[in-house]
C-alpha cells in the first residue's frame, strides 16, 4: 500500500461518537462521497509513494475549509486553482487556507511541499456549536473525551511511516500546550516545535503577513 492509500482508508473509517453538550456536533465531512472522492484525488496526487515525511498539525477542521474539502488547511478555491481539482463546492476562501498556500508557493508549490510534509490536525474530526466553529479544547469536558481518539489517531498516522523527529504544532497558544504535553506523556515525537496559527496571522498581524511566512519557511526543516 502506498501512503496515499493508507491515509484513504484512514480518513474514510474516522468516526466519534460521544455524548455531546447541547448545540455541539461532530464535523464529519467524509460521510459525503463527493468528499471522499476528492481527497482520494488529492493523495493520490502528492502521496502515492512510501516516502517519509514530517508532520505538521494544526488545530481541527473548521467548516470553510477541511470542514468542506476533508484536506487540511485546503479550501474549495486552493483545491481547484492551486492543486488543480476541479470540485462542485461554493468557491469560497478561507484566511488559514491562504496563509498556508501562501507558505506552500514561497516553498516551491504543492508537489514539492508535499512530498517533504503531512499537514493534518491534533483532533481530525471538527465540531460546531450553534453552527459556529468549535475547537477541541474550547471545552476541558470535550477536550477529556476526545484525547483518546486524538491519541489513537496520531498513532495511527505515525504507523504510515512518518518522520517522528519532529512535528510541527500550527497553533502555538492552546493546541501547542495540549499537544506539548500529551506528546511528553506518550513520546510521539521528539521534539513539537510551535508555530503562530494562520487565522491569528491574518486578524492580528496583517502587516506583518510576509514575515511570518518567512518565520514557516525558516523554521521548517
Amino acid at each position: 500500500m502506498t501512503l496515499a492509500d493508507q491515509i484513504n482508508h484512514y480518513n474514510e473509517s474516522l468516526e466519534l461518537e460521544i455524548p455531546l453538550e447541547l448545540g455541539v456536533e461532530v464535523m464529519n465531512p467524509f460521510t459525503d462521497e463527493q468528499v471522499r472522492k476528492l481527497a482520494r484525488q488529492f493523495y493520490d496526487k502528492y502521496y502515492s509513494d512510501n516516502n517519509t515525511r514530517q508532520v505538521l498539525l494544526g488545530i481541527n477542521p473548521g467548516r470553510f475549509g477541511a470542514g468542506v474539502t476533508g484536506i487540511p488547511f485546503t479550501d474549495p478555491v486552493k483545491l481547484q486553482d492551486n492543486c488543480g481539482i476541479d470540485n462542485p463546492f461554493k468557491k469560497s476562501r478561507e484566511a488559514s487556507s491562504d496563509f498556508i498556500f501562501d507558505m506552500i508557493n514561497a516553498y516551491g508549490g504543492p508537489k514539492a511541499f508535499y512530498s517533504k510534509y503531512f499537514v493534518h490536525a491534533v483532533c481530525p474530526l471538527g465540531f460546531l456549536r450553534e453552527g459556529l466553529n468549535y475547537n477541541y479544547y474550547d471545552d476541558p469536558k470535550l477536550q477529556k473525551q476526545v484525547t483518546p481518539f486524538i491519541i489513537e489517531s496520531i498513532k495511527t498516522i505515525l504507523g504510515f511511516g512518518m518522520d517522528t523527529s519532529v512535528c510541527y504544532c500550527i497553533g502555538n497558544g492552546k493546541n501547542f500546550k495540549f499537544l506539548n504535553k500529551l506528546n511528553a506523556e506518550q513520546q510521539f515525537f521528539g521534539a513539537v516545535i510551535p508555530l503562530p496559527h494562520p487565522r491569528w496571522v491574518v486578524q492580528y498581524r496583517r502587516k506583518r503577513y510576509d514575515e511570518y511566512i518567512g518565520l514557516y519557511l525558516k523554521t521548517l526543516i
